[in-house]
Formats: C-alpha cells, structure tokens, sequence
C-alpha cells in the first residue's frame, strides 16, 4: 500500500529543521537533507527550459523540501553511504526508508522485497554498514506490521515480526541511526490497542519509536490523537509522522478509477501537507516527515504509473492544492 521506492541521492537545500528527537518546543535542531537531483528538481528546471515557469514554480514547493531515500533492492549499502555522505557534507541529515522486508506489501502494487529471511538479514546488515557513524532518521518497512494485523495471508506473522526485530536492533546499533518502525495509519487499523502486540514482537521496544501515516493522507489532527494514543499503549514511545501528501486530508469518494479498496492510491484532490519539522510542540511527536515523496505514484491505480514512479501531472496537482 505505499506504492513508492528508492531514488538517487545529492546534497543541498533549504532551512526545515529536525530535531534531536525531542519534538517539543525549545528542542535542539538540524537541517534535513534536500535531494537537488529528485525527480521535482529535475522537473521543475525541465520546465522552466521550456517556458512552464509557473508550473516550476509549483514543483520548487516540492523540490525544495526534505524527503525520504527509500531503499530498496541490490546494493542497499552504496546507496545508504550515498545519501548520507552526501547529507553530511551539507551538514545536514538523511531520512531513510528501508524497504525490502520478504513478501513486502502483501503482493499489492509495491511487491516484491527479499527472497528469504537469510537473504534480507544480509540485506539488512548492507544497510546498517553504509550509514557507518553518519545521522539519520531510518523508517523501518512501512505497511510490515499493520498488514499482518489486517490478516495478509501471504506471510506467517511470527517470521515477519523476527525479521523486523532484527532489523531494528540492527540498524539501531549506528550509532546515529533514530529508528522508527512503521505502524500503519489510524483509518487502516482504527483501534490502535490492536497494534500494540505486533509491534512488540516486531521490536518497537529497542526502536526510538514508531511512524504513521506514511504514503497515507490521514489529517494531523487525526495522526496526532491515534499517534498519542498508541504511545501511552507501548509506554510513551514516540513517532513520526508522514506529512507528505495529507494537506486536505483522505479522499472520501472511491471512484475515479479506483476501488473502494483503494481509497489510499492516488486519490485525486489531494494536496502536500505540513513541510518536515520537529518543532511539534508535542513530546511524544518527535517530528513531521515527508516520507512518501510527493509526485512518485501509488501504483497502476487511476491511471497512474507503476509503483513508486515518478508522474509530474500528480505532483503538481499536489503542489497547486497546497495551502500557501
């Protein structure tokens, strides 16, 4: 259900803040790092090449935020070492999405992922390798957990959630690495007590915490009370959560070539949302994200491309819709 995956990285950017992991008022901060060569960049100065100067001006508002590396595939340790070198040299950090767990997404639009448990372990220890000592915010496999509780068939829940303690304890030994295993959305699981277990035995409790909403469009305020609530369950952990794409909210009308199944792939009228910040003035919400990157598609959905490629005429219409 997240319909999006890894791209290439740079440096640069511009003055969001995260912080330190406080997410209150007064925490410490530090810049994310901005891609110059996302798929936004390049879409904007091919625009403004051809004259569409209002429309890459649109696509700066996209461009000129932090967004997720989401890893996938061959060679998770060059392009992790990529990404967060390249932040470093900015002085900034990395927010990374590592996404290649076995039987990832239930076989939907984004399938695939390793082959075997050994298979993503390595995967997993290449990951861990390429951050070395340098910072970053890591989002451990969006969709893993709150699929098993939704009842996917395809994966024994038990396997899975070893594989995603081991990738926690893993990645969390970096010692700059801020972990945050994915924890769905309040409209997929809407009690969050039914997460609770899973996510414990999928190693929450060695994570710095758990994300929501990612490549969702779940409101803040709604984000915000399931997140809260969710953390007085798992004992005052804290969480991200993803503001990508949720500036007005979750599409309420299934049709338009969806199904009433996927209210969540590429619905139309949507609009970006809160740009990355941890100033959150709420403790238990370490920061807002741009995790999902807007623009990339959800899946062959509505028209759209495959999943996790790059669709201009979706991400301007998010960036049109953005409330200034």
């Amino acid at each position: 259900m997240t319909g999006t995956e890894a791209g290439a990285g740079a440096s640069a950017g511009v003055g969001e803040h995260a912080g330190g992991g406080g997410g209150g008022e007064g925490a410490a901060f530090e810049l994310l790092w901005v891609d110059p060569r996302s798929s936004a960049a390049r879409q904007a100065v091919e625009w403004r090449a051809v004259g569409r100067d209002a429309d890459a001006a649109l696509m700066d508002r996209i461009a000129s935020r932090p967004q997720a590396e989401w890893v996938t595939g061959a060679s998770p340790r060059a392009t992790v070492q990529t990404v967060t070198t390249a932040a470093a040299r900015a002085g900034r950090t990395a927010v990374l999405v590592a996404y290649d767990i076995p039987g990832r997404d239930c076989g939907q639009y984004s399938g695939g992922g390793a082959l075997t448990a050994s298979n993503y372990r390595a995967w997993v220890d290449e990951f861990a390798a390429g951050l070395g000592d340098r910072a970053a915010y890591v989002i451990v496999e969006p969709d893993a957990v709150a699929q098993v509780v939704a009842g996917c068939a395809q994966v024994v829940a038990a396997d899975r959630y070893a594989l995603l303690a081991y990738a926690v304890e893993r990645i969390k030994r970096q010692q700059n690495a801020r972990v945050y295993l994915d924890a769905g959305n309040s409209g997929w699981i809407p009690e969050p007590t039914r997460l609770v277990e899973a996510l414990r035995a999928a190693g929450v409790g060695q994570a710095d915490g758990f994300a929501l909403n990612v490549s969702n469009f779940r409101t803040d305020e709604d984000s915000q009370a399931y997140g809260d609530a969710l953390s007085k369950a798992l004992g005052g952990k804290h969480y991200v959560v993803d503001t990508s794409r949720n500036g007005n909210g979750p599409y309420t009308d299934s049709g338009a070539g969806g199904t009433d199944a996927e209210s969540w792939c590429n619905p139309p009228g949507r609009a970006l949302g809160t740009p990355p910040t941890t100033v959150t003035g709420r403790p238990p919400l370490d920061a807002h994200l741009w995790i999902k990157r807007p623009g990339e598609s959800d899946g062959t959905c509505r028209g759209g491309p495959a999943a996790g490629q790059w669709w201009p005429s979706y991400a301007l219409e998010l960036a049109r819709n953005a409330r200034p």
